[in-house]
C-alpha cells in the first residue's frame, strides 16, 4: 500500500468471533449508549429548566454533557453496527471523521474538566470574589475557548495522520479509528515521529492543565480543612471528590493510550483502556456527579416527577419537565 489514499477502508477489532458474542456486544453497546443519553440527556434538560442551577458549575456541567454524548455518538454507534451486521469495515473517510471528532469532544472535555476545577478553587478559596471571576461572561469565554481549543487539537491531528503513507495493511486492533493504532501501520518515519511529536506536545498542554488541576487541589482541600464545622466540610468536599474522580479516571486512561511503550500493548489492553475514557467514563460521569450534587438530584428528580404527571394528566401532552 503506497499511500493512504489509496485504502479505502479500515478493519476494526472484531471483538467477538461467535455470533452469539457478537448480538452480546451490540445488546452491551445499546445498554451502555441508553444510559449515556439517559444521564446526560437528564443533566442536560435538569440545568436548562431549573433556575438553581443556571450557575457558573450547571453552565459547565451542560457543557461537560454534550462532550459526554458526542463521545458516545462517535464511538458506540458503528460499534454496534459492526457487530449486529457481523462485519469489521469502516471506511476511510468515517475512519478519519471519527479520529477527528473523538479528539474534539475527548479534548473539550478535558479542557472543560480543567476550567470546573478552577469553578472550585474560586468557590471555596476566594468566595468573595466569586461572582467577579466567574460572571456569566467570563464563563462563556471560557467554555467557548474549551470547544475552540479541543477543534484546534482535532484540527492538528487529523490532517496530519492521514497524511501518512501506510504500508502495514488496513487492519486496527481496536473498535473504533484511534491515532496509536493507525501510526502502527503507517511506513513514514519522518511522519511517524512528525505525528508523535504532535501528540507529546499535546500530552504537554494536558500535563500543563494537570499540574494546575493538582495545585488548585492543593490549595482546596488545604482550605477545606480550616474550615470549622464538619458540616462544611462535608460539603465542601461532597463538591470536590466527584470532579476528582472523573478527573483522575479520565486522563489516567487516556495518557495511557496515547503514551504507553509498545512493549507493553495488547489488543485485550488496548481495547479495555480505551472503554474506559471514550465510553465508561461519558457514562458515569452524569451519575457521578448527581450523586454528589443535591441541587441536581433535586432537579432532576423533580424533571422526571414532572414528566410522569404530565403524561399521566394529559397522555398526548409533550413533556417539557417542571415549569
Amino acid at each position: 500500500m503506497s499511500n493512504s489514499s489509496s485504502m479505502p477502508q479500515f478493519l476494526l477489532l472484531a471483538v467477538a468471533d461467535r455470533r452469539e458474542l457478537q448480538l452480546l456486544h451490540f445488546w452491551l453497546f445499546l445498554g451502555i449508549s441508553l444510559a449515556a443519553l439517559l444521564g446526560n440527556g437528564l443533566i442536560l434538560s435538569a440545568v436548562a429548566c431549573d433556575h438553581h442551577l443556571h450557575t457558573p458549575m450547571g453552565f459547565f456541567l451542560l457543557n461537560l454533557s454534550l462532550t459526554d454524548l458526542g463521545c458516545i455518538c462517535t464511538t458506540v454507534p458503528k460499534a454496534m453496527h459492526n457487530s449486529l451486521h457481523n462485519t469489521t469495515t469502516i471506511s476511510y473517510t468515517g475512519c478519519a471523521a471519527q479520529v477527528f471528532l473523538l479528539l474534539f469532544f475527548v479534548a473539550t472535555e478535558f479542557y472543560l474538566l480543567t476550567i470546573m476545577c478552577y469553578d472550585r478553587y474560586v468557590a471555596i478559596c476566594k468566595p468573595l470574589h466569586y461572582g467577579t471571576l466567574l460572571g456569566s461572561r467570563a464563563c462563556a469565554h471560557m467554555a467557548a475557548a474549551a470547544w475552540t481549543a479541543g477543534f484546534l487539537i482535532a484540527l492538528l491531528h487529523t490532517p496530519n495522520t492521514f497524511s501518512l503513507p501506510l504500508c502495514q495493511g488496513n487492519a486496527l486492533d481496536q473498535f473504533f479509528c484511534e491515532i496509536p493504532h493507525i501510526l502502527k501501520l503507517s511506513c513514514s518515519h519522518s511522519g511517524y515521529l512528525r505525528e508523535l511529536g504532535l501528540i507529546v506536545f499535546s500530552a504537554c498542554l494536558i500535563f500543563g492543565c494537570f499540574i494546575f488541576i493538582v495545585f488548585s487541589y492543593v490549595q482546596i482541600f488545604r482550605a477545606v480543612l480550616r474550615i470549622p464545622s464538619q458540616q462544611g466540610r462535608h460539603k465542601a468536599f461532597s463538591t470536590c471528590l466527584p470532579h476528582l474522580a472523573v478527573v483522575s479516571l479520565f486522563i489516567s486512561t487516556l495518557f495511557f493510550s496515547y503514551l504507553k511503550p509498545p512493549s507493553i500493548s495488547s489488543p485485550s489492553l488496548d481495547l479495555i483502556v480505551s472503554l474506559m475514557y471514550s465510553v465508561v467514563s461519558p457514562t458515569l460521569n452524569p451519575l457521578i456527579y448527581s450523586l454528589r450534587n443535591q441541587e441536581l438530584k433535586d432537579a432532576m428528580r423533580k424533571l422526571i416527577t414532572g414528566c410522569f404527571s404530565e403524561a399521566i394528566n394529559s397522555p398526548s401532552s409533550a413533556c417539557y419537565g417542571p415549569h
